[in-house]
């Protein structure tokens, strides 16, 4: 935000939920344009759930932080953290085997992330986070 600007109010933190909880609570920040606030929804999930998906909650949350530093004009922070976010969530599910673990689109979100990297890097930002944000889960395709 500009300085000057009313704030936000922050996302409670260190909240326990259930997977899909995270996800349709991440999907509802990403849709009102609040990415930051869904990342810190993934943090949760990433510190108080299983060990074995703490990748796939740590990438998640890299991406919803790489679409918050794009929206705020931070392309070279952005597109780092989208890539990055994207190798943790293409990792987990190849190591893991398991391709749509909690109805989410793993391969989808590797290609938007790896898309919205590019274009930022190619036409600068800042994006809108409402249009950039991804779809988390549903249909693949």
């Amino acid at each position: 935000l500009p300085y000057g600007s009313a704030g936000v109010e922050r996302q409670p933190e260190g909240v326990v939920r259930a997977p899909e909880e995270s996800v349709t609570e991440a999907q509802t920040l990403l849709d009102a344009g609040r990415p930051f606030h869904a990342h810190e929804v993934f943090e949760d999930a990433w510190k108080s759930g299983p060990d074995d998906e703490r990748g796939l909650w740590r990438g998640l949350a890299q991406l919803a932080v790489g679409l918050t530093h794009a929206a705020r004009g931070n392309t070279t922070g952005g597109a780092r953290l989208l890539r990055r976010g994207a190798g943790a969530v293409e990792e987990w599910g190849t190591e893991s085997g398991r391709v749509r673990p909690h109805d989410l689109r793993l391969t989808e979100l590797v290609g938007w992330a790896r898309e919205l990297a590019d274009s930022v890097e190619r036409d600068g930002g800042p994006v809108d986070a409402v249009a950039s944000s991804p779809r988390l889960r549903g249909p693949a395709g």
